[in-house]
């Protein structure tokens, strides 16, 4: 059976674009590799903030929905954790979040890694997480030009968190459809009561993670501003990717058909338990349709919306935040 190479990209709920581009550039120094729309709802920006030029396993994105309430609980993704290099970055981001009033937990050890559990100004769940020289599959390259050093700078994703009512249907499909392998367990230290089980795909490690909580205690989740939409995990090809179309299909998992985002192909299913997942192609990439060095700076569209680019641009909402040295859209 083939196999996922690790996460492609999380993509979240932001009801505040323009804090948001300030928060994730600004206070966590990644680069906004891409401004566009979400394709299926085009009053709504997708922004993609990762490495310099947005590497896949790099993206941590954002949908733009203004009205969107979130419960946490059950069936949602509840965690997302990015990258640095070592336990000592973790001290230099500690401090930074000191001095930026940013809502942080202190550094611990989870699955035998430092990491620093912090949240966003929507209460966005995420951690930091040392790779330690652990690392199979290669962090991304910081941008230069951020505003935190590229010693200590975001390297990628490192995993995601999902919180399940219960774990075996979910996990039948995990391990016998989808070729995760069950690996470790690890107690959190702020809820000793709980078990986290981890899963990985690929060569494992860092970037290719899978971290289930289950909550029997807790209701349905909603996903919502401050929560995540889905997670999308990476196949190297196109043709990797029809492959895993029909694997699913043969499996009984209902799967979309192949979408072309432009940027990558996708496809989407629900596992066991309600969450969303996509398989992401590495390829083309988000320098498809501007130069590496300008990546961000106006709204993108991919060809077949490019027609409508005056009736989209006036139905988004401007986005005012200095790091975009005076862009609107």
């Amino acid at each position: 059976m083939k196999q996922l190479t690790g996460l492609h990209h999380i993509t979240a709920v932001t009801s505040h674009a323009s804090e948001n581009v300030r928060f994730y550039t600004q206070a966590l120094g990644m680069r906004m590799v891409k401004k566009t729309v979400n394709q299926d709802d085009l009053s709504a920006y997708h922004l993609f903030y990762g490495d310099e030029i947005g590497n896949p396993g790099t993206e941590l994105t954002f949908f733009d929905w203004k009205e969107a309430p979130r419960r946490r609980g059950t069936g949602t993704l509840s965690e997302s954790g990015l990258r640095v290099s070592d336990a000592s970055a973790l001290e230099w981001w500690r401090e930074r979040f000191d001095s930026m009033d940013i809502q942080h937990g202190e550094i611990v050890k989870r699955n035998g890694r430092a990491s620093l559990p912090f949240q966003d100004f929507e209460d966005q769940r995420l951690a930091l997480v040392a790779e330690d020289g652990e690392a199979q599959v290669p962090g991304g390259n910081p941008w230069d030009q951020s505003p935190v050093p590229v010693e200590v700078a975001i390297r990628g994703l490192d995993h995601v968190t999902l919180t399940l009512r219960q774990l075996e249907p979910t996990e039948r499909v995990f391990t016998e459809v989808l070729g995760f392998e069950r690996v470790s367990t690890y107690t959190p230290a702020d809820n000793e009561g709980h078990e986290i089980i981890v899963y990985t795909t690929g060569a494992g490690g860092p970037g290719t993670e899978m971290h289930v909580e289950v909550r029997p205690d807790l209701p349905p989740g909603t996903v919502g501003r401050g929560g995540v939409h889905h997670v999308a995990f990476r196949t190297p090809d196109d043709e990797t990717h029809r492959w895993w179309q029909k694997h699913l299909t043969d499996a009984g998992i209902g799967v979309t058909d192949v979408i072309d985002r432009f940027y990558f192909r996708s496809l989407y299913f629900r596992v066991p338990g309600g969450v969303l997942f996509e398989i992401a192609t590495d390829g083309p990439g988000f320098a498809t349709d501007e130069d590496p060095q300008d990546l961000g700076k106006r709204l993108s569209l991919p060809p077949f919306l490019e027609s409508r680019r005056a009736e989209i641009e006036a139905g988004l909402r401007p986005l005012s935040s200095p790091e975009l040295s005076g862009t609107t859209k």
